[in-house]
């Protein structure tokens, strides 16, 4: 390397390159880990030093090359790269290492209107010198490499059109807390601030993208889910559209049910026209969606949802699908359908469906949802009614349609309906669910918009966030993550925006929130358990139920301070009924674990005092939101011991935790045999979730004759999530080679029968 190379500052000014201050920053870099090389940093960094060169290139250029080590020999360059990547990020956004007061900080991007105003009117300079004393930016050196990209892509408060970033990851942690409890009274908000920055900072809650980016800043929408219902008519529908660019330029994953729409032929105005039928629409909604770009932190996105017995339910089946022209797809939207225990017993016995337009069929529609011995009588009823349009298609086409469909495109999700409606927390016959989300986790009520101002319909929305799994220690560790995070999200209710009057409506009366696990993989690692055998099935039944009960008696002890929510009424823990009540009892047969908590005096205090909350749990995907906590994302097995993930910075690495001591242990997506063993603790987890799951079903072809996943397989694995409660599926994934990547190994051949009496529900 040439010492008398030239290197161009911040300020322009050029000066000779100093070896020994790069050499400095990454020994620094490097203290406490285990296997990195600091020369052999800096060997692939000179190779690409030029005269001239900018500083902060220079930084990039070190950066990368730590980043190209990252491999599951040597973890730690994660790391490594991670603390250079924080070096650089606090030069850009303070202009030096150590950040500034906090108070200076919050006046000066208040003053630039990057930060919302009420925090300089709610806190005084007393208390951000108190919120300093709590702050320990060393934290920023926890991060993984992929966990520090994230945040300055997507979570850091930055101007997206420059590039430049104006705060660093502890400052974003405690003014988020600082916000959600700055409403409470000033003998116990401190505590709660303190108490909430630990847990965010140290990985033990997880929180979302729109409370990451959002919360601080003076836009003020963080409901990550937002569930649309449409009627079947224009005005509903425009309605709908509205919502739609609405919510998606406020960074919300959009669910919109659509299954109300009449279908193709039917008669409008006593025969005055034929109907265009429901794809039209579709597209209407699809342009809506890709109207807005969620502020540059992700793509806008939807799912919309129809009944399997709709008329035009073949056509609707394929509108993924790369055949066909423009006029008959819709390609950009995702599609999650609707089925019930007599759609699979058609399956099952080998009988016909008989599709109807709903618009044909008064009162089916509803009875679909709120009572299903209603809806097999009236479907019944219909069937006989020689004057009504309808069709007949052998049920084991149409299902092989649709798994054929969810197989060649991944994106063609189930909510079972039946299930969320059943074992729900709210009552059917008052509230019943009709929808899902964007990522099939989220079940709770809707009501069509007739307008965008319309306070009748009800549009719902979801606030999440998530348990770090692999910081439990007892399961008892839950009360005090379960007080912090209904508190912080209820907080969030009340200070969040609201553009349509349906979902302000639905928010404040419901309060409905989701709170979720990251890091599962990893748990089960810890625990020497698999998802395969049905060891972790004990284990997780236990957790799930520490998890839920702890949840549920934050909500209770906040209604006995708050009140409960105003529509606690249309709950069924209104009645004392809780999820462990209503959970599908074939599960019996795969855990035997009994309850550990004290469930009846949390029935009666619940009917005594209320739930803040309607809901309390939703397993969400968490994909990018865990790569913060460098977790596993979400309840799923990692594909590989490395994941490599493209970004706008080129790919990411991220090992998985506590790689060196369990890599014996983590059973990696492509060894896992079956999707049997994986719906068994889905199933389980469903037992005491209130809300859905985002449950993924996944098929390496390699392991069947001729690389073809028999169609009998797919449908018993369709049936065995029925049997065992799932209320809904997300992705179907298929092992195609390309996304294979460190750590797989050889797989082994599986029969393809229906497995453990599936075929039964």
């Amino acid at each position: 390397m040439n010492k008398s190379m030239l290197v161009t500052k911040r300020n322009g000014k050029k000066e000779a390159i100093n070896l020994d201050k790069i050499h400095r920053v990454i020994n620094w870099a490097a203290e406490g880990l285990e296997n990195v090389s600091v020369s052999q940093v800096e060997l692939r960094s000179h190779i690409q030093f030029y005269d001239g060169i900018r500083t902060s290139d220079i930084h990039e250029t070190i950066i990368r090359a730590a980043a190209d080590l990252i491999s599951q020999d040597a973890p730690d360059y994660q790391y490594l790269a991670a603390r250079l990547a924080i070096f650089h990020l606090r030069k850009k956004a303070y202009n030096q290492f150590t950040p500034p007061p906090l108070y200076e900080h919050v006046k000066k991007l208040v003053a630039d209107k990057r930060y919302d105003k009420h925090l300089l009117e709610d806190y005084t300079p007393e208390d951000f010198a108190q919120m300093d004393q709590i702050i320990d930016h060393w934290r920023d050196m926890t991060f993984s490499y992929a966990a520090v990209k994230q945040l300055e892509g997507k979570y850091l408060v930055q101007n997206r059109v420059t590039g430049e970033i104006y705060e660093s990851a502890q400052f974003l942690y405690i003014l988020v807390a600082a916000c959600l409890f700055a409403n409470y009274p000033k003998a116990i908000r401190m505590s709660y601030i303190k108490r909430f920055y630990d847990a965010v900072s140290t990985f033990k809650i997880s929180l979302p993208t729109p409370i990451m980016a959002g919360v601080r800043t003076p836009t003020r929408q963080f409901s990550s889910c937002v569930l649309i219902e449409c009627d079947d008519s224009l005005d509903s529908i425009n309605a709908t559209a509205s919502a739609i660019v609405k919510y998606v330029s406020q960074r919300a994953g959009i669910g919109v049910n659509a299954g109300r729409i009449r279908a193709l032929g039917s008669s409008i105005r006593g025969g005055e026209a034929f109907h265009t039928g429901c794809i039209p629409f579709y597209k209407y909604f699809q342009t809506a969606v890709k109207s807005c770009s969620q502020g540059g932190v992700r793509g806008g996105a939807a799912t919309v949802f129809y009944p399997l017995w709709h008329l035009e339910v073949e056509s609707l089946l394929v509108l993924r699908n790369n055949r066909g022209v423009e006029e008959n797809r819709v390609r950009h939207l995702d599609y999650g359908v609707q089925i019930n225990k007599l759609m699979y017993q058609r399956l099952i016995k080998n009988e016909n469906i008989t599709l109807f337009s709903p618009s044909d069929v008064p009162g089916l529609y509803d009875a679909f949802f709120a009572d299903q011995d209603k809806f097999e009588l009236l479907y019944q009823q219909y069937e006989k009614d020689e004057n009504i349009r309808k069709r007949e298609v052998k049920a084991v086409e149409l299902f092989a349609l649709l798994m054929q469909e969810r197989a060649s495109t991944g994106r063609i999700y189930i909510q079972n309906v039946d299930h969320c409606n059943t074992h729900s927390p709210f009552n059917a016959q008052l509230a019943p669910v009709h929808q899902s989300n964007l990522c099939m986790e989220i079940a709770l009520p809707t009501k069509p918009l007739n307008n965008i101002n319309d306070e009748t319909g009800e549009i719902a929305l979801c606030t999440l966030s998530a348990f770090n799994l692999g910081k439990i220690e007892s399961l008892d560790d839950f009360e005090e993550i379960a007080d912090l995070a209904v508190r912080a999200l209820d907080s969030l209710l009340d200070y969040q925006d609201y553009p349509v009057p349906a979902a302000r409506n639905s928010s404040l009366n419901r309060r409905t929130l989701g709170i979720g696990v990251i890091n599962y993989a990893y748990y089960l690692a810890k625990h020497g358990v698999k998802y395969s055998d049905g060891s972790a099935n004990n284990l997780t039944h236990r957790t799930f139920e520490a998890m839920q009960y702890y949840l549920l008696k934050a909500s209770n002890n906040l209604a006995k301070e708050k009140g409960a929510c105003p529509l606690f009424n249309q709950t069924t823990y209104s009645q004392g009924i809780l999820p462990i009540d209503t959970y599908k009892k074939d599960l019996d047969s795969i855990t035997k674990e009994p309850l550990h908590y004290d469930w009846e005096s949390l029935r009666e205090s619940i009917k005594t005092y209320g739930l803040r909350n309607s809901t309390l749990s939703a397993l969400m995907p968490s994909e990018t939101s865990s790569q913060i906590s460098n977790a596993t994302n979400g309840i799923e097995p990692p594909r590989g011991f490395v994941s490599v993930k493209a970004s706008k910075d080129g790919i990411l690495r991220q090992v998985v935790p506590d790689y060196k001591n369990l890599q014996n242990f983590y059973e990696l997506l492509w060894q896992i045999p079956n999707n049997t063993g994986y719906l068994h603790l889905v199933g389980i987890m469903q037992k005491f979730i209130d809300q859905a799951i985002s449950a993924n079903t996944n098929y390496d072809p390699t392991k069947f004759p001729n690389d073809k996943v028999p169609m009998k397989q797919l449908l018993a694995d369709l049936l065995t999530a029925y049997k065992f409660g799932v209320k809904t599926l997300y992705y179907h994934n298929t092992r195609d080679g390309a996304e294979d990547i460190q750590g797989d190994i050889a797989l082994t051949s599986n029969d393809d029968g229906c497995e453990g009496g599936a075929c039964k529900i």
